[in-house]
């Protein structure tokens, strides 16, 4: 595969895969954007960066700061209700009182009213099936 179709599989991966490498570290994360501005970018090294994301445990943390990025998309269109309903809920997940999946759900509940391709393909959001 030539250089540039392998950036651009390299950056079509990483739009799928960016919340859920930032939802388990914030190092992998980064690397992947440093590693991104190369031209000679490898699919290869990305899957490799991307799975030892995938095995790490959950960490509420950085589950937070990905789905703080990813109110970002909604902040300016989503009602001062919706906000304060997600706000809280980030809370509650950060104190152990729900789940990630009730963040996943909250999201997804946003795209049916204001969607966006971009989170749409998002396999934090919808797994493998993005």
């Amino acid at each position: 595969m030539r250089e540039s179709n392998q950036l651009k599989e390299c950056q079509k991966l990483w739009a799928a895969h960016k919340y859920l490498v930032l939802s388990k570290s914030g190092s992998i994360y980064n690397e992947i954007r440093e590693y991104l501005k190369r031209e000679n970018a490898q699919v290869r090294h990305v899957l490799t960066l991307i799975d030892q994301a995938r095995t790490l445990p959950e960490n509420r943390g950085q589950v937070c700061n990905a789905f703080q990025h990813i109110w970002g998309y909604f902040k300016k269109k989503a009602s001062t209700i919706e906000k304060e309903d997600f706000m809280h809920l980030l809370l509650r997940y950060q104190s152990g009182q729900a789940e990630q999946k009730d963040l996943v759900r909250a999201v997804r509940d946003l795209l049916v009213k204001y969607p966006n391709p971009y989170l749409q393909q998002s396999t934090l959001l919808f797994g493998d099936e993005a």
